[in-house]
């Protein structure tokens, strides 16, 4: 990759792990299903008057909409608002790495390969770590929300893959992610104002630091990084291009502990270890298999 694309790549990952601590902060201003809604509503407007539909099927790009926007991103808002520490949530929610390997299989009998069924072997000790130290009730919610919204987000991966299947030619990724957007405004506003408080006051009367976290939200960790990440997988293999996204967690959990000072027990330290360990796996392990028969 030349500097300009590494550069791209480095980006796009410190921008969707600092949008973990604008989700967090955006929690404070605004009840979670709120914030979702927000975020998909200015992700969608005016984008899509400059960018064309997505040539996929309609219900196809609304049930991706739904699995991402409604189901991913609103369990995660709500994870983080009930507690769930967001550093600890960016590397969490990496585990749709591997619900996704498992999703695949059971729709498209696609076999995992050896190296994906170690890395996850590995991922799952280091998730079930993480679980260990926040079996206690309270604590536990918000960790099993996160595991939600990364079963969601695997199922929306999948959903991408039919629709690019079916679509009448090349299906646009940027133009897919802003028209599946519109799927989640109204069915998230109408969840806040039927579940949570603060709604109308949150929508009325928005406070400056709302207004910078949505957009942070929308036009960095949506259009900007996906439209940046998007672009270097056309250019460049996908094993080029994903080991960067291992920057995400990192920069998730270094910005919640200098900006939230977010404590993690040894528990949940070697736990992420492992979800690290297993991510990294998942990636590189064909390597290390090519290069041990050598």
């Amino acid at each position: 990759m030349p500097p300009r694309d590494i550069a791209a790549a480095l980006l796009t990952a410190v921008v969707w792990g600092l949008s973990f601590i604008a989700i967090k902060i955006g929690v404070r201003e605004a009840p979670p299903f709120l914030l979702a809604a927000l975020r998909f509503f200015f992700a969608a407007f005016p984008a899509i008057f400059f960018i064309r539909p997505p040539k996929a099927p309609f219900a196809l790009v609304a049930l991706y909409g739904v699995c991402i926007g409604v189901l991913q991103f609103g369990m995660l808002f709500l994870a983080i608002k009930s507690g769930m520490p967001a550093g600890l949530a960016s590397l969490v929610v990496q585990s749709q790495v591997f619900f996704t390997i498992l999703l695949a299989a059971l729709v498209f009998k696609q076999r995992p390969k050896r190296e994906q069924i170690i890395g996850a072997a590995i991922a799952l000790a280091g998730i079930c770590v993480i679980g260990s130290a926040r079996l206690g009730g309270a604590r536990f919610l918000p960790f099993a929300l996160t595991l939600v919204a990364a079963a969601s987000w695997a199922a929306g991966n999948i959903v991408g893959v039919i629709a690019s299947r079916r679509a009448t030619g090349k299906l646009d990724a940027l133009s897919f992610t802003v028209w599946s957007s519109l799927a989640v405004p109204l069915p998230m506003l109408a969840a806040s104002f039927a579940l949570e408080s603060g709604t109308m006051r949150a929508l009325t009367h928005p406070s400056l630091t709302l207004a910078l976290c949505v957009a942070a939200l929308a036009y960095g960790g949506t259009l900007l990084g996906f439209g940046l990440w998007s672009r270097l997988l056309t250019m460049h293999p996908a094993a080029v291009v994903t080991p960067f996204a291992l920057l995400v967690p990192v920069v998730g959990m270094a910005g919640g502990h200098f900006v939230f000072d977010e404590p993690l027990e040894a528990r949940e330290l070697l736990g992420a270890a492992l979800v690290m360990a297993g991510l990294a796996y998942n990636i590189f392990g064909q390597r290390l298999f090519s290069r041990a028969r050598r």
